[in-house]
């Protein structure tokens, strides 16, 4: 634990939202952590991101999101130079539009799933104004977050995954049969359908012919300009890990995945629930070891920090593992496999969270100590 951490009540500003179409999903997720945070060591900012992009906060900002009525919320201007750390709240007077000042913030904690959150570009916006925050930086944020790039990292060091074919929205546009026809040298349907930068199955599709494929690529395409065509791996098991820590990643028991749909789709995440969870799953102990170890080679090899949730496929019949993503924000909401697996390893949501301001914190330190100034 980092000295001094207990000895002060820290301020947390807590952000949800966003302008992904996981925006429903943040909301969730940051429910959860909201109700985790000890209100004795923690004193909280709750800051909702509309998905026109505009930074809100007042008295119970998450429930007003919740509810669709944000008329009363003040808008928020966060901070950008490291000289000017504080969060501002604009106030309308007769003169116009004035700054004031709102709090200092020791932590930012974004719980922010999918494009403008999770991507690298909200990181981007923590190190410009040299902030602490929970999670990956720029990079491990946006290689884990872009399905294209990731998989090309995973190949450079070795670790096994799905085959796929990485397409242009413009492709699909002015030749749909053709991008088909690429894919369909990959093997046998079923395909995936992917958005390379989403997150929470919004957007993917699984498609079990050519016009399943068309219409599949034609959704995924609302979503992102990049996308992902994957072969099916059939006879799978859908196998996840949790990873914790920065330069030394600690990683969970792992959880198998009972699909109620013919996926793991967005429904079956967070809306029924009805997904069954196997904890810890019923592997042998070798493939269990092998699937942690490529975990977290995973998360180091993107530079990964705080928390990521690592998706496998394993074949039933050959025990073959496939790594199929690192999600660096994964769901919070109570059904969600990240807090479940940690809380089977003997950590729980609470302390979860808390070991995550850490991490940050401690981040912080490490980034105090890089010189960014040339001397003689």
């Amino acid at each position: 634990m980092l000295a001094n951490f207990s000895m002060k009540k820290l301020r947390i500003a807590v952000l949800f939202g966003g302008r992904s179409g996981e925006h429903d999903v943040s909301l969730m997720s940051a429910r959860s952590v909201l109700a985790a945070l000890d209100a004795e060591r923690y004193e909280v900012i709750q800051i909702g991101i509309t998905l026109d992009g505009d930074w809100l906060t007042g008295a119970n900002t998450l429930k007003a999101f919740e509810k669709g009525n944000i008329k009363n919320l003040d808008r928020v201007v966060p901070p950008s130079e490291p000289s000017h750390q504080s969060l501002y709240i604009v106030r309308s007077t007769k003169m116009g539009d004035k700054l004031e000042t709102l709090a200092g913030v020791d932590v930012f904690f974004p719980v922010l799933h999918g494009p403008f959150g999770e991507d690298g570009t909200m990181q981007g916006l923590f190190e410009l104004a040299d902030v602490a925050y929970v999670g990956a930086g720029v990079a491990g944020s946006s290689v884990g977050m872009d399905k294209g790039i990731f998989k090309d990292v995973m190949l450079a060091n070795n670790i096994p995954i799905v085959a796929s074919l990485l397409v242009l929205r413009s492709e699909i546009e002015n030749d749909m049969n053709t991008v088909i026809d690429k894919a369909e040298k990959m093997g046998t349907y079923p395909f995936f359908a992917k958005p390379a930068n989403l997150g929470s199955s919004v957007g993917i599709s699984k498609c079990n012919s050519r016009s399943d494929l068309a219409e599949g690529l034609m959704e995924a395409a609302r979503y992102d300009r990049r996308l992902i065509i994957e072969r099916g791996v059939g006879n799978a098991r859908e196998v996840e890990v949790s990873v914790l820590g920065n330069e030394d990643p600690q990683t969970s028991v792992c959880g198998e995945i009972l699909p109620s749909r013919e996926f793991y789709s967005y429904e079956s995440k967070y809306v029924d629930g009805t997904s069954g969870l196997i904890i810890p799953a019923q592997l042998p102990d070798e493939v269990t070891s092998k699937i942690r170890e490529y975990a977290v080679c995973a998360y180091k090899a993107i530079d990964c920090a705080g928390m990521a949730r690592a998706d496998f496929f394993v074949e039933n019949n050959t025990h073959r593992i496939y790594l199929n993503e690192l999600n660096t924000l994964p769901g919070f909401t109570s059904i969600s496999m990240y807090p479940k697996l940690w809380q089977a390893s003997g950590l729980t949501y609470p302390q979860l969270v808390d070991r995550l301001i850490e991490l940050a914190l401690e981040r912080k330190q490490q980034r105090d100590h890089t010189e960014h100034r040339r001397t003689a």
